[in-house]
């Protein structure tokens, strides 16, 4: 059980203390709701850029980085189609500066030309690096838009395209900084080895002043249900043949995420699962393979992935997946089974919340999804789910008409220069 305390300040900020006097450390956890789905098509990876964005400073601090350092900190942020979180760690003693910091870039941020130009080339470079020149690593850019064809999923964090972000103005990236950017839109929590009583008056001291901002509400585009297969090939120079399939999903806000979730531990979770027993170790067609869920706010998906062995049809790859998939539907699954993946998923929720992080981070989300309280509700969640629920879902889910599969082919580079 996490214990916690909540107070929300006069300009809309949400604020959650979580002590734990056990340890010499504190965490400031910042959630702003705003990620790439919250982004206009013409205008994508601007969540992404803002995370570099807010590390090039403020209106009274150059340098995020170098009082944070002085004090024994370290700080990190991550962004996700759903979210924008910046969290830092520094010893308790110094939770002030902490304060100081994350409050002066929420109050302002130091635009300028320069700044932008510098972190716009580093989200090129990464775009280029991690997506465009890494094997597989164009699969989302192609994937999301054949899964979705409305909702702001179909495009990957980092953008849609790179000339996205090469052509952002200064006005655009400060109109996305008042929209999202405010106590109004964001999530604050505090944890580690400090008092509620001095959290509360640190965040007043430094977050209360700053402007609210006018709270965003979303209006997004809803995904239509997908009736039929949808299929996409490409090739690049890649080691192996590559299926990718997306099955829409409940989302994680739904009573039926945990029962979708744990469909996916068992096709593919880990070397005892369902896909890699049967076409990893038996019938020798896949050289690995698994199956996970994105945990998407909105409608998510489940995803199977795998490589193929060399001189695997992939067509044949493709029915043995759906081979092993038709099993779960038509069958009721055997209560060990379940048990083993229900253990290993609250196995997994209990390691999450060793680190003070980890908790700070998931006491966020929590709250982020309507209660905080959902941190400690998860394993019960879980545990309660049923054969029945599983073999439901598995029809839902795992349905070819809800598929959209994505054949990734090796080019060869002996073949690329006979055909020059």
């Amino acid at each position: 059980m996490i214990e916690y305390k909540e107070f929300t300040l006069d300009n809309g900020l949400q604020v959650i203390v979580h002590e734990d006097h056990s340890t010499p450390m504190a965490v400031l956890n910042v959630l702003y709701n705003v990620g790439s789905r919250d982004e206009d098509e013409q205008h994508t990876g601007f969540a992404h850029l803002f995370e570099h964005l807010m590390f090039s400073g403020s209106k009274n601090i150059p340098v995020y980085d170098e009082p944070l350092q002085r004090v024994g900190g370290e700080n990190n942020a991550f962004t996700s189609p759903d979210i924008t979180n910046y969290y830092l760690s520094l010893p308790a003693q110094n939770i002030e500066t902490g304060f100081w910091l994350e409050s002066d870039r929420m109050l302002e941020l130091a635009f300028s030309e320069n700044g932008l130009e510098v972190q716009r080339k580093v989200v090129v470079e990464e775009f280029k690096q991690n997506y465009l020149n890494q094997p597989y690593g164009d699969v989302w850019l192609k994937l999301r838009p054949l899964a979705y064809q409305q909702h702001p999923y179909k495009w990957a964090t980092i953008g849609k395209e790179i000339s996205h972000i090469e052509n952002a103005t200064m006005d655009i990236v400060k109109a996305f900084f008042k929209k999202h950017y405010s106590p109004a839109n964001a999530i604050l929590v505090v944890a580690g080895n400090v008092t509620f009583e001095r959290a509360k008056e640190l965040t007043e001291k430094w977050f209360g002043p700053i402007p609210s901002g006018t709270k965003y509400e979303r209006n997004l585009p809803v995904e239509p249900e997908q009736t039929e297969p949808r299929v996409l090939e490409t090739s690049a120079d890649v080691p192996l043949n590559a299926i990718y399939k997306a099955y829409h999903m409940p989302a994680r806000t739904h009573q039926d995420y945990y029962a979708a979730d744990l469909v996916s531990d068992i096709l593919g979770r880990g070397k005892s699962s369902r896909l890699y027993n049967e076409l990893v170790k038996e019938q020798k067609l896949f050289n690995s393979i698994t199956a996970s869920v994105s945990g998407s706010v909105e409608q998510g998906l489940l995803i199977i992935q795998g490589k193929l062995n060399e001189g695997v049809d992939l067509q044949e790859a493709n029915a043995a997946i759906e081979a092993i998939n038709q099993q779960l539907m038509d069958n009721l699954i055997d209560e060990k089974e379940l048990n083993k993946v229900k253990n290993q998923a609250e196995t997994s929720i209990v390691y999450s919340e060793i680190e003070l992080l980890n908790r700070a981070m998931n006491l966020a989300y929590s709250k982020l999804l309507g209660d905080a309280n959902l941190i400690n509700q998860e394993g019960e969640k879980v545990q309660a789910v049923r054969p029945a629920d599983i073999q439901r879902l598995a029809k839902q889910v795992l349905d070819p008409n809800n598929c959209s599969t994505l054949y990734y082919k090796a080019e060869k580079k002996a073949e690329q220069a006979e055909a020059v």
